[in-house]
């Protein structure tokens, strides 16, 4: 049976880890892979998860089956993160899943449950990932205009104008916050007029929020989430917690979906608790019990937010880090979007072929559209880098 099977396109940014691991030179630099990183160049373990992680140690009494929907504190704590008090919780159906990705799994069997013809539009571009976890599925997917890239700015009256199109009852998958690939975010008056849209069209929005935190702070970077739930019947929010917590290979998300009333809430939890039950049965649950433990204690809590805070500062020094010295070194080119954008992605701005020759000759590594994680810049390798950019411009 096996020899049936047809050879597929490796992974992109596996490759790139594999190629980047296997490069002998010392100046080699990594901005391709999705996680954050130290200025050590690690992605290390919070303080706050040791302690809530010895805790459970201390304390947990059992490793028995948490049920399909989850863990009920850490939903909780997610709900009370994510959303705010404007939303009655008889309103809202929470999941417990297997990462950010496994949230937007389980929402689309939902979704082909509910309609089986359902077409959800996703920016573009969007992340990667999207795609093969909505469409493989079974969703049909349709893009919307949303990033310009002659002029590194997001094409806002595009993609009001395509939102405008679309089909009522679609669903439109929007990025909360730190936009993955691009980096940039409407402002919170646009996500005032994207609402307008979405209200009046009747469409469904779908909100992935991966990196709540890491753009201004866990408030603001909620907004879109949190406007849209006071205006809007109904709608689904993956969340995740593998860059806020730095829980990456513990597979930590949440999926929040907002129903009309109680007896539709109901009727959805149902139904996704058996799409779970067929799918993967339960989630995991250290690393979400973990996060429980931190968000339910004041003063971790407070650590936690500080922690966050280190990373989100780190990532936005970087960025500037790389925009001065490439004033310095390019000043024909402007890179002002490297420090207009947040989170950990952006583009750079350049060709495929630059791309290569940066990978080639100066063990430069990102994907082909120019996507980079700022996250593997650091003070030390910033003027190499620099160099390195302009000399393939």
């Amino acid at each position: 049976m096996l020899e049936l099977l047809q050879p597929v396109a490796p992974d992109a940014i596996l490759g790139l880890i594999a190629e980047h691991r296997n490069d002998p030179r010392e100046n080699k630099i990594d901005l391709g892979v999705g996680v954050y990183r130290s200025a050590a160049g690690d992605t290390p373990v919070l303080d706050v998860v040791k302690q809530a992680e010895q805790r459970l140690v201390d304390t947990q009494t059992s490793k028995a089956y948490i049920g399909s929907a989850g863990d009920a504190s850490f939903n909780a704590a997610m709900q009370s993160l994510m959303f705010d008090d404007a939303v009655a919780d008889e309103r809202l159906a929470m999941l417990q899943t297997p990462g950010g990705s496994g949230s937007l799994r389980v929402a689309a069997g939902l979704i082909l449950r509910a309609r089986s013809d359902a077409t959800v539009w996703v920016s573009d571009p969007t992340w990667a990932n999207h795609v093969p976890l909505l469409g493989g599925a079974g969703l049909q997917l349709k893009r919307y205009a949303y990033y310009d890239t002659e002029r590194y700015v997001i094409r806002f009256d595009a993609m009001l104008d395509a939102l405008r199109a679309v089909p009522k009852g679609d669903i439109v998958l929007l990025h909360a916050c730190c936009h993955n690939p691009s980096g940039l975010d409407p402002t919170e008056e646009q996500w005032r007029q994207i609402t307008e849209v979405v209200t009046e069209r009747q469409l469904v929005p779908f909100i992935d929020m991966a990196y709540q935190g890491f753009a201004t702070d866990l408030d603001t970077d909620a907004f879109a989430v949190r406007h849209m739930a006071r205006r809007v019947p109904e709608m689904f929010v993956s969340g995740s917690c593998s860059k806020n917590f730095g829980l990456y290979r513990d597979r930590v998300g949440v999926l929040l979906m907002l129903a009309a009333d109680k007896a539709a809430r109901d009727i959805a939890q149902l139904q996704a608790n058996n799409v779970v039950r067929a799918m993967y049965s339960m989630p995991p649950d250290h690393g979400a019990a973990v996060v429980s433990v931190i968000l339910h204690d004041e003063k971790l809590s407070s650590q936690w937010r500080g922690e966050l805070a280190v990373m989100r500062d780190r990532l936005r020094d970087m960025r500037v880090l790389l925009h001065h010295a490439l004033r310095e070194r390019a000043p024909d080119r402007d890179f002002s979007h490297l420090v207009r954008a947040t989170g950990m992605f952006c583009f750079l701005g350049i060709t495929a072929e630059q791309v290569v020759r940066l990978k080639q000759d100066f063990g430069v590594y990102m994907v082909d559209s120019s996507r980079m994680n700022v996250a593997g810049i650091t003070a030390d390798n910033v003027e190499y880098l620099a160099e390195a950019i302009a000399a393939v411009l």
